[in-house]
């Protein structure tokens, strides 16, 4: 039967702000482009004048979102002039500069971040953020409260600039720890009682450089663990304070290593508790609610300002295309209404002014609540191997030698996932495995049906769906550290199963999106392998499988077909245990027998293959169901061509690990064709 390896959580190659990080080549036709505003903007940037400083900064953090337009930038050299700016004499200035380098590190990508490092963006950066904090209380005093821009400010996008060149860059980590930002990080947490969006932003990037980082790990103290559990310890009620404790247990979860048994013990009640809040919260309930009190909310200030003839305003909170005009009118200033550089029209969330309170708390419930599952995924997961390495690993005959002579049961690759007997009742203290499967049902209707029609809120619906694609990553994680009964027993998990099942045709969008598909196999599949080994019955009728695993093998993402594959195989070993099957298994012969022969991938066929020996290794259904599909002579047949596209492709297109488990589905191929002679025989 086929195992899984626990994913661990990486997050993917994009900036922490959601914009896309594709890398961006640089052509000939945009190199040559005369009419390409960079050159202007760039030599606006000497300008003896602070606003036309400000102005060019701000342009072209609005420019650098349109991704073609980068290698322009690029070319002209528009990292080194614009660095100098984060010093510059004026905030207004700094902050926009850091603006600019902050949307060019979002749109470019990691291949622009590496760049910036190179080009030794963080002295600059850092000086910046280490003024910043040596700035914060003078900037909070009241005879400068009210200015337009603000110390803060500054820091909020220096911070997110340096969350995005640490999210892509390595090398960025390692100046971080060595150049004392962590104190910096530190400093803007502790601001979060003044100003929570700093504090946010700060929690995102220390979770980041936390994250598989033995060297920092080695030099924290008790001063970074006293900041963390001051956090962990508010008892502040909003969504944001909910995010802030999400971000603040993965930093914890990250340094863990640091503390002593009787610490972590505490620590990790500490953390469960943080998630087990996160995840308790109805998001389908409380979006609603938030909604509808904006919606109140701005009622009423329209009618005060109505009632104070202040017709000339318009009330804050409205629609996503008003906000964008509004964003054009402040442009000549470099500025938009709260006080931060814009992003692409098509993800606002880093467009919502600071009074667009309830909008902001549903963003910041949703990313607690992926963030926590994203925690959860890293707890139920080994540090080793790699998340490069082949996830789906053939267990066929775990005995057999791979070609280099090891072992495959002594792989690291195949080792069970061992929760510490700690952790795994601490999780089920908190409920967390009940928590993750209702995560893992969609949206609810009336959430996704309210967000889809207001321009604004339409935003979180990418994020309901991405919280529930993590659940379905967290349960395949925590499927098989659990208990059968901490689950919800046999009837739960069959329910689950049904459930899962039907995700695949929610939507046709759902079969377009290969990292849904890939979380919604792999769950499914962990879940029917525990009610295999439990012998609790599977659900699907015939139709429902064939139709389910039809959909999945048609998807471009090996990993999605192979879980597809690795679930007939599950279904027809369970069937063949029980009677009047022998029909539903020569359509799971059929099935894995026509991908095996046809299937480009031979990862894909050698799962195929898999399959069958699980399905067809057993009882007289299967032996029934064997014979009216030629299961023989069609294995005999395809026999040869398998093991010479082995030889052919092997070595140049598949992994050393690959090929060890190929290499044993060649030989219990062997073996298999031999036993289903000698049943022939008979």
């Amino acid at each position: 039967m086929g195992k899984t390896k626990n994913n661990k959580f990486k997050r993917p190659s994009f900036s922490p702000d959601g914009l896309s990080a594709t890398p961006v080549k640089q052509t000939v036709e945009e190199s040559e482009d005369e009419d390409s505003p960079a050159a202007e903007l760039l030599d606006k940037l000497q300008s003896p004048s602070a606003d036309v400083r400000e102005y060019a900064c701000a342009s072209i953090s609005r420019v650098v979102q349109q991704s073609q337009t980068i290698p322009g930038f690029l070319q002209r050299d528009a990292v080194r002039k614009i660095g100098p700016l984060l010093l510059d004499r004026s905030l207004a200035v700094r902050e926009t500069a850091a603006g600019a380098l902050r949307n060019l590190s979002a749109c470019g990508g990691p291949e622009v971040c590496e760049d910036m490092v190179r080009q030794d963006m963080l002295t600059p950066l850092s000086a910046l953020l280490k003024e910043c904090c040596a700035g914060f209380d003078v900037s909070s005093s009241p005879n400068v409260k009210g200015q337009k821009h603000t110390v803060e400010d500054v820091a909020n996008e220096a911070v997110n600039l340096l969350w995005n060149l640490c999210e892509s860059s390595s090398t960025a980590v390692s100046v971080f720890n060595k150049t004392g930002l962590l104190d910096v990080l530190l400093h803007c947490l502790q601001r979060h009682p003044q100003n929570m969006e700093l504090a946010i932003s700060a929690a995102h990037c220390l979770h980041t450089v936390t994250e598989e980082n033995p060297e920092l790990v080695r030099g924290v103290n008790a001063a970074v663990f006293g900041v963390l559990e001051n956090i962990l310890s508010s008892t502040h009620t909003s969504m944001e304070y909910t995010l802030l404790r999400t971000l603040a247990t993965g930093s914890l979860w990250n340094l863990k290593s640091s503390l002593s048994s009787a610490q972590q013990s505490q620590t990790l009640t500490a953390l469960a508790t943080t998630l087990s809040h996160s995840l308790s919260l109805d998001a389908g309930e409380l979006i609603p609610e938030l909604r509808r009190a904006e919606s109140a909310r701005l009622s009423k200030e329209t009618t005060s300002a109505a009632e104070s003839d202040h017709t000339d305003e318009r009330p804050a909170g409205h629609e996503a295309e008003e906000m964008e005009e509004d964003v054009k009118d402040e442009k000549m200033n470099g500025r938009k209404p709260n006080g931060r550089m814009s992003k692409t029209k098509n993800d606002i969330s880093d467009l919502l002014p600071r009074d667009r309170l309830e909008l902001r708390e549903a963003k910041a419930l949703l990313s607690a609540q992926q963030t926590s599952l994203e925690i959860i995924v890293n707890m139920c997961c080994s540090d080793e191997p790699s998340d490069d390495e082949w996830e789906e690993m053939s267990s066929s005959d775990e005995s057999e030698m791979c070609a280099d002579g090891m072992s495959d049961t002594n792989s690291s690759l195949l080792s069970p996932l061992c929760l510490s007997a700690e952790l795994h009742t601490i999780l089920l203290n908190h409920n967390i495995p009940q928590q993750v499967l209702k995560k893992a049902e969609f949206p609810s209707a009336a959430a996704l049906e309210l967000c889809s029609k207001d321009p604004a809120w339409k935003y979180l619906l990418k994020k309901m769906q991405r919280v529930q694609c993590r659940a379905l990553t967290c349960l395949h994680n925590i499927l098989s550290s659990m208990d059968t009964e901490s689950l919800g027993g046999a009837s739960g998990l069959q329910a689950v199963a049904q459930h899962l099942s039907s995700l695949v045709f929610s939507s046709a969008e759902a079969l377009k999106d290969e990292e849904f598909l890939e979380a919604v196999t792999s769950a499914l599949r962990s879940l029917l392998q525990i009610m295999a080994t439990k012998n609790i019955p599977q659900c699907m009728t015939p139709n429902q499988l064939m139709s389910f695993c039809e959909a999945a093998t048609s998807c471009e993402l090996v990993s999605v077909r192979v879980n597809a594959l690795a679930i007939l195989g599950i279904t027809g070993s369970s069937l063949a245990k029980e009677k009047n099957t022998a029909d539903t298994l020569q359509l799971i012969g059929n099935a894995l027998l026509n991908i095996a022969m046809k299937d480009s991938n031979l990862v894909v066929c050698g799962e195929a293959l898999d399959s069958l020996f699980d399905a067809f290794a057993d009882g007289d259904e299967a032996e029934k169901a064997g014979k009216n599909i030629n299961l023989l002579s069609s294995l005999k047949a395809l026999q040869p061509g398998f093991r010479a596209k082995l030889r052919k492709e092997g070595k140049g297109k598949y992994s050393p690990d690959q090929l060890c488990v190929l290499d044993n589905i060649r030989i219990n191929l062997k073996r298999f064709i031999s036993y289903l002679e000698n049943l022939q025989r008979k």
